[in-house]
């Protein structure tokens, strides 16, 4: 039997370097580049910036560790993606610096399963270098977390699709090379059977971004990262679809598992930084002539902090060890994926509402990171599907272990148990036997 909740020693010595780099080195960038798209954005100025930190990160071998070695990763599996992407979600720039943000991670792996030889050459490798960027562009105004909604749709005319609609928080849409579109290739067919993606380049005619949101509050309204896209009378060629007509949700759920993994494991990261904010204001701050750290209500919080993260990390740690076991994402993996999906929103609340009210009013001001950890916790609570449709998943599969009981009381009905326990063993209360 095997059972253990140690890294093995090499890889902890690779998870201490990151632990001190990201400190020392990456996280001081949240401090001097504060734009939306600087973590992303090729032509900011963060981009210099991150440029050596990205070659030292290469010279260890940790860049990109998610793409296999024919590609130049290093194929990690998905505990240990888990474990660094743990590390990395202190900073917005963490990831950026080792190659794994999103969503050009998961479009680089859509690119290495079903892009052409030609699309690789153009978009692949620059994007595994971290010289390009790139958009996942799903969504659309009018339809929410609902597929069958969409009406974006792309038509052949002879060597090319016409994309016609529109499209929603498609995020980096204005700094990237090529955006990868879910459009309705048959409207005569359920979505899931009737939706494709095609790669439509930077500046292709009659693809218009009418403005860019950005999430939370920023001084000039307009100057997010997130594109309301029109295309009207849009033409890609042919080439550009990104595996069969009408499998565009398998090909994009080449993306989508892993990815909610890393998403999950960045909050732990998160959830920490808001404990050690929390506790050292605990032991800091003095009020009613004693430290915040000796109020039975400051300790309530810490408690209920620390088990919950510890939870939290501990289960998706779990999901991550399925994926690797199984190597797919079966019933089993993808309800676990839509359990941590659906508990990340919850846990960032609680925790970072805990650390912002210990810090009085100096928690809810511009002056220290808590309120920017609070304004992204609705975000985790949308992107990649709504909490209340992961948690239908959780519990359709859930129930797919259980069965009606087969008459009018249920099984665990106690009469009825007890007069079967009694056939049984009742002959023991007989005390003359």
């Amino acid at each position: 039997m095997s059972w253990s909740f140690e890294t093995d020693p090499e890889f902890q010595a690779s998870l201490d370097w990151i632990d001190t780099f990201t400190r020392e080195e990456i996280e001081p960038l949240d401090l001097v580049f504060r734009g939306p798209g600087d973590p992303w954005d090729p032509d900011s100025p963060a981009a210099r910036a991150m440029a050596p930190l990205k070659e030292i990160v290469k010279e260890k071998r940790l860049w990109a560790c998610h793409i296999g070695p024919e590609l130049g990763g290093e194929g990690y599996g998905q505990v240990k993606l888990g474990l660094m992407n743990e590390i990395l979600g202190r900073s917005r720039f963490g990831p950026s610096v080792f190659g794994c943000q999103a969503p050009d991670s998961g479009n680089a792996e859509i690119l290495a399963h079903f892009g052409t030889e030609e699309q690789k050459a153009k978009y692949l490798q620059p994007l595994l270098d971290g010289k390009i960027a790139s958009c996942y562009s799903m969504t659309e105004p009018q339809a929410g977390a609902d597929p069958a909604e969409f009406t974006c749709t792309a038509v052949r005319d002879g060597d090319e699709w016409v994309i016609n609609g529109e499209k929603w928080f498609a995020s980096h849409a204005r700094f990237s090379e090529f955006l990868l579109v879910m459009v309705v290739t048959n409207p005569d067919v359920p979505i899931h059977e009737g939706a494709s993606i095609v790669l439509v380049e930077k500046g292709t005619p009659g693809m218009e971004i009418l403005r860019n949101s950005a999430v939370g509050p920023y001084v000039e309204q307009g100057d997010g990262v997130h594109g309301y896209i029109r295309f009207t009378d849009c033409r890609v060629p042919a080439d550009n679809l990104l595996g069969e007509e009408g499998k565009g949700f398998l090909v994009a759920q080449t993306r989508l598992g892993g990815g909610r993994v890393h998403h999950a494991m960045r909050s732990v990261g998160k959830l920490k930084k808001a404990m050690d904010m929390m506790c050292e204001r605990a032991l800091s701050r003095t009020t009613k002539g004693e430290l915040l750290s000796q109020k039975q209500f400051t300790q309530e919080k810490i408690a209920d902090s620390y088990t919950q993260i510890l939870q939290y990390r501990l289960h998706v740690l779990y999901t991550a060890w399925l994926i690797d076991k199984h190597k797919e994402y079966n019933r089993e993996v993808r309800k676990e994926i839509a359990a941590i999906k659906a508990a990340t929103p919850k846990v960032l609340q609680e925790v970072v509402y805990r650390a912002m009210h210990l810090h009085g009013s100096l928690g809810m001001s511009d002056e220290i990171p808590l309120m920017y950890m609070w304004a992204d916790i609705p975000e985790l609570g949308v992107v990649d599907g709504p909490t209340e449709v992961h948690k239908i998943t959780v519990a359709r599969t859930v129930l797919r272990d259980y069965e009606a009981a087969p008459g009018m009381f249920p099984t665990y009905h106690t009469p009825t148990q007890r007069a079967k326990a009694l056939e049984k063993y009742g002959h023991y209360l007989n005390t003359n036997d």
